[in-house]
């Protein structure tokens, strides 16, 4: 017997494979799918917790604030230095670091409250002073020449007195003239809390008045290199603008002793810019000065 053979087409035989394919992908046969947990845990339509918000930033308050606004205490302010309040309160600076417990001197913050009075002095009562000085009548000032300047390699030590200079008390010390120079500009509260003095380069600055050196630097913006002297309870003075200090903080000096040679330092030309603080508060030196 003999069998015929038949033969598909291969174009039959591809069309057959798309039909098959085609059926196998349509709707009413879905590939399984498998919901999986994400990440090992079980699938939770609850929506993602928040995030837990950053802790509070620290908020203690600054030192002193519980003595704002009381007599004797002051509130740092942007632009502050300690020597600055110490001048405008009538201290040593290195007192006030004594007084608060300053760890750095250099290290003082907006808003915080510093005692400037003595502990256990009354701070009212020294509030309750008057700072207009008792000598209220002008003096005439002199615009004699200056001076020849006076050697330069005079040693401070070599006037310096043997026993410390007194600063308690608040009686008027007994004043005499910082320089032999003319007066250029006379006191003005708002704009010259001093004199201005001219002068040359290297002619001696001398202390007005018995006293104890507070500060001798350049760390006061606008005085160039400074010297502070604080002569009693009551009164300061201020020797600015110098080329050469002469003196050290801490060191006792005597009415007319040479302290500084006069400068530009941080100034348009050479002067000295005086100043006498009554109670931290400026006066106007020519009330004070002896006529010439």
């Amino acid at each position: 017997m003999q069998y015929n053979t038949i033969r598909i087409p291969a174009a039959l035989s591809a069309l057959a494979l798309v039909s098959i394919l085609a059926g196998c992908a349509s709707p009413k046969h879905k590939a399984p799918v498998e919901d999986r947990p994400i990440s090992g845990g079980a699938r939770s339509s609850a929506p993602a917790p928040a995030p837990t918000p950053a802790p509070a930033p620290d908020t203690k308050p600054v030192p002193g604030a519980e003595n704002a606004g009381k007599p004797g205490y002051y509130t740092v302010k942007q632009g502050d230095t300690l020597i600055r309040i110490a001048l405008e309160n009538g201290q040593n600076w290195r007192d006030l670091v004594k007084w608060n417990e300053l760890e750095n001197a250099n290290r003082i913050e907006v808003g915080q409250v510093l005692r400037v009075v003595p502990p256990g002095i009354d701070a009212g009562a020294v509030s309750a002073r008057p700072v207009a000085s008792a000598k209220v009548e002008s003096r005439p000032l002199d615009s004699k020449p200056a001076a020849a300047p006076a050697s330069a390699a005079q040693s401070p030590a070599a006037s310096a007195p043997s026993t410390p200079a007194a600063t308690s008390g608040d009686d008027d010390p007994s004043w005499g003239w910082p320089v032999n120079g003319p007066v250029m500009a006379g006191f003005d509260d708002a704009r010259n809390k001093g004199l201005a003095f001219g002068g040359k380069a290297g002619d001696p600055v001398l202390a007005a008045a018995d006293g104890r050196v507070v500060y001798a630097g350049s760390g006061l913006r606008g005085y160039g290199n400074l010297v502070i002297i604080k002569h009693n309870a009551t009164y300061l003075t201020a020797y600015a603008h110098n080329q050469t200090l002469l003196v050290k903080e801490d060191q006792a000096v005597r009415k007319g002793q040479k302290i500084a040679e006069m400068g530009s330092s941080d100034a348009e030309q050479v002067k000295l810019h005086f100043e006498v603080r009554k109670q931290g508060k400026p006066v106007d030196p020519a009330k004070l000065l002896p006529a010439r």
